[in-house]
């Protein structure tokens, strides 16, 4: 295994998978093999990148399992490895797209063929986003993957679809035509983009705050961040459900994972100086979108809502810049990954019966669906971060590490965590208790098989994770205290620099 490409095979079993599905002929006799094949292929991937995992040495501050082939010569070098990190991340991906897979079986009618495809494709790209060590490559994966999920929005949404695919593929590409004028100029200057090589470097004090922005302008809107996150309700809204699941629990990752990696690893001196603006921004994030979600009537959007208060925690603990608000920011963003999927097939489960996702339109439908009314509950109890549940972990941590920096910025922190409260409960009391008045819901069936399967695989890993963090933050822990180190080193360098000058 020493010099078998683990991490190459792991981007592109994906791909070949949909390669094969695109030959097979679009008839209705192939839809059940086809949706064999992704599931096949999607849960491959997944058990090697738990044997990734398993062979991962956690006491190594190194990327492992690196491969650096040269792309184009003397300009762009095909390299990738993993840390504590991004391997998470990893996982997580290849975790939830075989559960989108799966669910493709009671949710999409047509072009299904098409649909695995745009599911495999977005796969390999969303782990090439967390395995890059080469700016350029990583770009490349960051901005491939608008083109999958814009057709996903755009061909199997809802009635506004072609405007929601349009609003979010022109928010996120021209967010990042910053970072990719950044990226050459950084290449400019240094004559690299090896990820690597450039923490060893370090970049000029005088430049970081541009360049900072540049990426902080991409980062920002694909978190998303108030004020850039409007796209996202939409998309949510229309997305069908294992687009919502794919946005929400990956796509949203890849930007607080480039806050990580890169915000702090390339530009130490512009992460401390705009500390203040980060903090301001997850503030107005947390408490505001957690009061619009308070008034939301559409089931997706108040999970949408949700996902842009619970990312403000992200960003703000990962700017704490101390090692318990970084590992909480992750742990967040690995619980979110999880809570936000499993919402929004628990949404998918109700509206494929009923075909509304307005609130006002059920109450009481424990009567009829028990199973699913415990699982929703223990996904509402996620998100409002439960202790017992994933979602408790994160945010403790991250507001252990504010309270270290500012009790003010902490103390605001916590009141969104009572918004939170409010706004899931509130949601699960209308949905799932009350009298049963819509006569419509009367013969509403409950769990499927293949929604039992989806959302206990869900459930299990909130719960454990809840009781049991420590394979997580055991994992994270190494890589982050290096990533400080070098944060460290680099500001104190750049700030003897500045004072010579």
């Amino acid at each position: 295994m020493i010099n078998f490409p683990i991490l190459s095979s792991i981007i592109l079993l994906p791909s070949i998978g949909a390669f094969f599905i695109f030959f097979v002929k679009a008839n209705k006799s192939k839809y059940q093999s086809n949706k064999y094949v992704a599931l096949f292929i999607s849960l491959a991937n997944f058990l090697l990148s738990l044997y990734l995992w398993y062979i991962f040495d956690k006491t190594s501050t190194d990327f492992q399992f690196v491969e650096n082939r040269e792309w184009i010569p003397g300009l762009i070098n095909y390299k990738v490895g993993v840390d504590g990190i991004s391997i998470l991340f990893i996982i997580l991906t290849t975790f939830i797209t075989p559960l989108c897979v799966i669910s493709v079986n009671s949710t999409i009618e047509n072009r299904l063929k098409d649909f695995l495809i745009a599911i495999l494709l977005m796969e390999t790209l969303m782990i090439g986003v967390f395995c890059s060590l080469d700016l350029i490559i990583f770009y490349l994966f960051f901005e491939g993957g608008l083109i999958p999920m814009f057709l996903i929005i755009g061909i199997w949404g809802g009635q506004r679809r072609v405007y929601s695919a349009f609003k979010f593929f022109l928010y996120t590409l021209l967010g990042s035509v910053l970072m990719l004028i950044a990226i050459i100029s950084i290449y400019w200057m240094t004559g690299t983009t090896d990820v690597e090589k450039l923490y060893e470097i370090g970049l000029e004090t005088k430049y970081q705050n541009l360049l900072w922005l540049a990426f902080f302008s991409s980062f920002a809107v694909k978190t998303p961040m108030w004020p850039v996150h409007t796209w996202l309700p939409d998309a949510h809204v229309e997305a069908p459900t294992a687009g919502s699941v794919l946005l929400a629990a990956i796509l949203l990752k890849m930007a607080g994972y480039g806050f990580i990696r890169f915000s702090l690893g390339l530009f130490p001196s512009a992460s401390d100086y705009f500390i203040p603006l980060i903090f301001l921004l997850s503030l107005i994030a947390i408490i505001y979108t957690s009061l619009v979600a308070l008034m939301q009537e559409d089931m997706k959007k108040l999970i949408a809502y949700s996902s842009v208060a619970h990312m403000g925690f992200v960003t703000l603990g990962i700017f704490t810049m101390t090692q318990q608000g970084i590992s909480g920011s992750i742990f967040q963003m690995i619980s979110h990954g999880l809570v936000s999927a499993a919402l929004f097939f628990s949404v998918g489960v109700i509206y494929e019966r009923m075909h509304t996702r307005l609130i006002n339109h059920y109450g009481g439908i424990v009567s009829v669906m028990p199973k699913y009314s415990i699982v929703l509950m223990i996904f509402v109890l996620g998100a409002i971060g439960l202790p017992g549940t994933s979602g408790f972990i994160g945010e403790f941590l991250i507001l252990l590490s504010a309270f270290q920096k500012s009790f003010l910025v902490a103390a605001i922190a916590s009141f969104g965590v009572i918004l939170a409260a409010a706004y899931m409960l509130w949601l699960y009391k209308r949905v799932i208790f009350g009298k049963l008045i819509n006569e419509n819901l009367k013969n509403i069936l409950d769990l499927k098989k293949s929604e039992i399967i989806i959302l206990w695989s869900l459930a299990i890993p909130i719960i454990f994770f809840g009781f049991y963090p420590d394979p997580l933050i055991s994992t994270t822990e190494v890589s982050i205290n290096n990533l400080l180190k070098i944060y460290n080193s680099n500001l104190e360098v750049n700030l003897t620099n500045s004072s010579y000058e």
